[in-house]
């Protein structure tokens, strides 16, 4: 529904009437097995649990956080220096303090489409001029050519997921080398929210390329979504402007103290990273079985390629408790599958054969 300004009420700024609001659905999911969100979905390390349970007494919350000791946690495990990266508010705020930062009222952005709904929003709110590029049907493959013909002396910031969501496709380490080279004159992020399934990161370039800045999230493979913690990183020299941009207590203690042990706990990380690989092996030869095309990804998620029957199938798999997501409004006929374990997945593959075969 269109927000309608009451009388007397102030006008907001252009930019934000345009903007079509951004409502993902927030109720409801409990209790389901939820594949619609790309989460982790065994959730977090015990450890993360215990290390909570310890840090949560009056004077702890009573205080504003210090995130020096998590600082150093972080950097190491991601192998950079401290002053290479701030904390931001999941890889929302961290968007969000990347087009403060860097882009003005009217300057270009690039964008991919589709992609992560909140790369336009936060561009849309700034006032940007948005360029989109699509991506081609019906392989849905990075479209590295056309995105290096689109950079312009006029291009002011460039924001890409690799790997993309909702496709599950992503550009190898020297198609991005391409595109920093192409876009040297513009601020680059590259948003790796589903790295660890990939492989692909451009992380160990930050102190080299100058323009260059890359967004982590703990919401997926570390199972902490509800903590909304992310990291941006980048040149040392860059992060003090961030800095200049950001909140300076954006991050909650707990969510800090969640982090550091949620590194530590490496095996967890390998073990569910594995089964995930395992799962996604199945769900796609599931789906060759039943005759649903599929895009080929490299993140914990699905883009099944089910046809008219999107949306009827989607309703009818949450009536059995199972939730994925309907992207048939920006990819015609797909719908979008989490991951999960191997038993989720099957649990996945019975409905939805069932459903199928109606």
């Amino acid at each position: 529904m269109k927000p309608k300004l009451i009388k007397g009420a102030i006008k907001p700024r252009p930019a934000v009437l345009a903007m079509q609001p951004y409502s993902p659905p927030t109720a409801g999911r409990s209790g389901k097995l939820r594949l619609d969100f790309n989460e982790n979905t065994v959730g977090c390390s015990p450890r993360v649990i215990e290390a909570l349970r310890r840090g949560l007494d009056a004077g702890a919350l009573s205080v504003y956080p210090e995130y020096g000791d998590g600082k150093l946690a972080i950097a190491r495990y991601f192998g950079v220096e401290p002053e290479q990266f701030v904390f931001t508010n999941g890889t929302d705020e961290a968007i969000q303090v990347f087009i403060n930062t860097y882009v003005d009222d009217g300057q270009e952005v690039l964008l991919l489409k589709p992609s992560y709904a909140m790369y336009r929003f936060y561009a849309e709110v700034a006032g940007a001029r948005l360029r989109e590029i699509e991506y081609p049907w019906p392989g849905l493959e990075f479209p590295l050519d056309a995105l290096l013909k689109a950079v312009t002396h006029e291009t002011r910031a460039v924001i890409l997921a690799n790997p993309n969501n909702p496709t599950g496709t992503g550009v190898s380490l020297l198609g991005i080398e391409r595109i920093l080279r192409r876009a040297r004159k513009a601020a680059v992020l590259i948003d790796e929210a589903y790295y660890e399934f990939s492989g692909i990161t451009a992380l160990t370039e930050i102190e080299r390329v100058p323009n260059l800045f890359v967004s982590r999230t703990f919401s997926k493979v570390f199972g902490m979504a509800a903590m909304r913690l992310g990291c941006l990183f980048s040149h040392p020299s860059n992060i003090q402007f961030l800095h200049k941009a950001q909140s300076p207590y954006s991050v909650n203690s707990l969510a800090v103290l969640a982090a550091r042990e949620a590194v530590a706990d490496t095996t967890y990380i390998r073990t569910y990273v594995a089964e995930v690989l395992a799962a996604r092996e199945l769900l796609c030869l599931g789906l060759e079985r039943l005759g649903i095309g599929y895009v080929p990804s490299s993140a914990n998620f699905v883009l099944a390629k089910i046809g008219p029957r999107a949306i009827e199938i989607r309703d009818a798999l949450r009536e059995c408790g199972v939730l994925v997501r309907d992207r048939s409004y920006e990819a015609p006929g797909c719908v979008r599958m989490t991951v999960g374990t191997r038993e989720q997945t099957r649990r996945l593959l019975t409905a939805l054969e069932e459903i199928w075969n109606r």
